[in-house]
């Protein structure tokens, strides 16, 4: 009877112990993952229609040579229609080019399309103003 009592309470023990383990990991990767998220937003010169910013750490190479990243659009005049907006571009620095990959106009509703046709920025002064500025930081 003695001898189950023990054999119980050091099952206890280690199930209790691992609970702890478990829990302690649990909390280490989720932390170190909310500091993944944190982002180093560069602003280009601001135009009469807002302000656009671009993630630096987003930064990523394509295998066909063009450059991936996080983009902000902060309209001048806010309303429920009109809010801050995450692009996820592409650009292509030797023809000067974008494209937008998926747009989310908050975390719930994005819109992914990885087969979006490349566009010429039509002297949009915030887009030039981030392509220039991610092709200096990727050349």
């Amino acid at each position: 009877m003695i001898q189950a009592k023990n054999n119980f309470s050091s099952k206890l023990v280690v199930n209790f112990l691992s609970l702890v383990l478990f829990t302690i990991c649990f909390f280490c990767i989720a932390i170190k993952q909310s500091y993944a998220l944190s982002h180093e937003w560069v602003g280009v010169p601001i135009s009469e229609y807002g302000e656009q910013l671009w993630d630096r750490k987003s930064i990523k190479r394509n295998e066909d040579g063009s450059v991936r990243v996080l983009s902000k659009f902060i309209p001048k005049t806010k309303s429920e229609i009109t809010e801050d907006i995450l692009y996820t571009m592409e650009i292509n620095c030797f023809e000067k080019s974008f494209r937008d990959v998926n747009v989310f106009t908050d975390e719930k509703n994005s819109r992914l399309n990885n087969l979006a046709d490349w566009q010429d920025p039509n002297e949009d002064q915030l887009i030039l103003g981030v392509i220039f500025q991610v092709c200096k930081v990727e050349n």
